[in-house]
């Protein structure tokens, strides 16, 4: 049994087949954590959609609007790169209910992970890059609104920098957005995040690595969240076929272990969403992302150790 709960619902395969984005991951995480002893059934939460409340505090009325009524021009569905479908609106609305669960879970036990969300390409008035909906930022505006915390970190490892997380938040000094990214890859334009590291192509884990926790230890010094959202991607992978970066299997679980060690302590609740991931292999982004989720049950571990000699 994990320490935290994993935020889980068959809704968010949008079951789109050969499509690069391969949406049956998450079924597969969820049956992978299962069938080989790492959580039980009891570890699982069943979201609810979002309110379109909490969509309006991030989403214009008028681009909802077309989401939820169809009118969406061809223009904007192309700019999706995923077919608009009634199923694509209700995947979407569940997977920012499942982020905003995640937080309300991480903030009762310092930590959650949505098995699903990470859509940090959706801006306030159109969607772009397989992203509809930016759930982080509905979550975190929901959190905001109920007064659960001020301020919030978003440490965003997609290998594609989060360009409507930037936008979203940009000039809000109580988000800290955080991006590490390849710089010669989507999206153009990038947006400013307050800390955009922008890699060159086929950086590998230690020079990764070292540039990661160099920002984190800045972030950290200059910035104190309530909470921080991490938009964990396996796009990063070497064997990605979207991303350009170098990063092993291994080289990617030690940077989920140095996000959580972080966030550890510096006493900070973590909510993680797995985000991008297109190997070659499905089964490659599965096993990166249930390294994610270990990574979290061994930070979880070393805290509760701490508390105790505390």
């Amino acid at each position: 049994m994990l320490p935290f709960k994993l935020i889980y619902d068959d809704g968010y395969d949008l079951n789109l087949g050969a499509h690069v984005f391969p949406s049956r991951k998450y079924r597969m995480i969820r049956d992978k954590l299962l069938a080989d002893g790492m959580a039980d059934a009891g570890d699982f939460l069943a979201p609810s959609p979002a309110k379109d409340e909490d969509i309006l505090r991030v989403h214009s009325q008028d681009y909802v609007r077309k989401l939820k009524n169809g009118s969406l021009s061809y223009a904007e569905i192309l700019q999706l790169e995923v077919p608009y479908s009634r199923g694509l609106i209700d995947a979407c609305w569940l997977a920012a209910g499942g982020s905003i669960l995640a937080g309300q879970q991480a903030m009762k036990d310092s930590w959650a992970a949505n098995i699903g969300g990470g859509f940090h390409h959706a801006c306030p008035d159109h969607g772009v890059g397989f992203c509809v909906i930016n759930d982080v930022a509905v979550a975190i505006r929901r959190l905001q609104f109920d007064r659960a915390i001020e301020r919030a970190m978003v440490v965003d490892t997609d290998v594609h920098q989060g360009n409507g997380t930037a936008a979203i938040f940009g000039g809000d000094g109580d988000v800290f957005t955080m991006s590490i990214h390849q710089e010669n890859n989507y999206p153009y334009p990038k947006p400013a995040s307050t800390v955009d590291i922008n890699l060159a192509d086929g950086v590998g884990d230690e020079d990764y690595l070292a540039i990661l926790e160099k920002h984190l230890q800045r972030a950290f010094h200059d910035f104190e969240p309530h909470i921080i959202f991490y938009v964990a991607g396996a796009d990063p992978y070497r064997e990605d076929q979207l991303g350009g970066l170098a990063l092993t299997m291994d080289g990617l679980a030690r940077r989920d272990a140095l996000v959580m060690d972080y966030a550890r302590r510096n006493r900070c609740p973590v909510a993680i969403t797995l985000a991008g991931g297109y190997a070659r292999r499905v089964e490659d982004t599965v096993a990166i992302h249930v390294a994610t989720i270990m990574a979290a049950r061994d930070a979880a571990g070393r805290n509760a150790r701490s508390v105790i000699r505390d």
